[in-house]
């Protein structure tokens, strides 16, 4: 039984988090010939201001107006 762990950055939308899932759903039954009841996802998102490179997190680069 497959169990898939993804982190993201938060502020997606329910409907992209489900395209999301229903997409690593599809590609790990084609993959790993494992039925769909099989795939376990878990999405764990994470607030932006506990997401950094360089030492600036993601939250201080959107209030900057970077991407």
């Amino acid at each position: 039984m497959p169990i898939i762990s993804v982190v993201i950055g938060e502020g997606r939308s329910m409907e992209k988090k489900w395209a999301f899932i229903r997409a690593l759903t599809r590609v790990t039954v084609e993959t790993m010939d494992v039925r769909p009841d099989q795939v376990r996802v878990i999405l764990n998102e994470t607030p932006l201001d506990h997401y950094a490179v360089a030492g600036v997190t993601f939250g201080e680069k959107a209030q900057q107006g970077q991407s």
